[in-house]
């Protein structure tokens, strides 16, 4: 790996434009996204967030500007794009007939790592998926699933994982068990960038945030940096009620 490579942000993106037909979904996104960070990407539905992620991870040609993920350019080293990079959509996609073990090792072997089995046991200790390891995925929890999917996601030691809306679907636990693997993957040094319409998802979770609308980049900074473009905020006793969501957690003893 070159020196610039080393010294480029882990995803850059200058005018990215894309359209289908008459319709325009990207019209201009410009983004730099440092490593070892988590940078979550906001928008309603529609508003290009899954078409910028296809097109980062080589899926979806651009029509127009540049992107380099992980130092290589997206249209001419796709290649090297992909083994730097993983992809984990909306939906898992592990197999569930097969064990979660079993599942690790096809990745494993797919992936041409030296020892699939030992990755794969490797794994399951970091995902806290052990004792169920040998059991059917078919079986497993959303939580559970999802976290195989990630640790899936993980094998070959990309740089830079994307999530694409990973907690979509999710009861609040499951949620929270998606945050805490993304948080422990960040420490280690992965670059993530998450794409999500919860907006308490990116409070938690990113060093900075950008809001995608209607094929642009609105705003990009962070969390502080949001807020400041608000009025100042005024001091006022208020009753404050539990949310349903704490309200869950608590009866739920999480």
């Amino acid at each position: 790996m070159s020196a610039a490579t080393v010294t480029a942000p882990a995803i850059g993106v200058s005018g990215i434009t894309k359209s289908f037909g008459e319709l325009a979904v990207l019209r201009g996104v410009d983004l730099r996204i440092d490593r070892g960070s988590v940078f979550a990407l906001l928008g309603s539905n529609g508003a290009g967030k899954t078409t910028l992620v296809r097109i980062l991870s080589t899926l979806l040609p651009a029509d127009g500007g540049s992107a380099t993920v992980a130092g290589f350019d997206v249209a001419a080293e796709p290649a090297r794009v992909r083994e730097a990079i993983s992809l984990t959509g909306q939906f898992a996609a592990v197999d569930e007939v097969l064990t979660g073990r079993e599942n690790l090792q096809l990745v494993g072997r797919l992936r041409r790592v030296a020892d699939p089995g030992a990755t794969a046991d490797e794994l399951l200790e970091r995902f806290d998926l052990t004792d169920a390891g040998r059991r059917r995925a078919g079986t497993y929890s959303g939580g559970m699933r999802r976290r195989l999917d990630i640790a899936m996601s993980l094998i070959g030691d990309p740089e830079i994982i994307v999530l694409d809306e990973p907690t979509t679907g999710l009861d609040p636990e499951a949620r929270i068990e998606v945050w805490r693997t993304i948080r422990t993957l960040v420490a280690g040094g992965t670059t993530v960038l998450l794409t999500t319409q919860y907006l308490d998802e990116a409070e938690q979770l990113a060093d900075r945030i950008a809001i995608l609308h209607e094929g642009r980049i609105i705003v990009d900074g962070t969390l502080a940096e949001l807020r400041a473009l608000m009025p100042a905020a005024t001091v006022e006793m208020v009753e404050r009620q539990p949310s349903l969501e704490e309200i869950f957690l608590a009866l739920t003893k999480r």
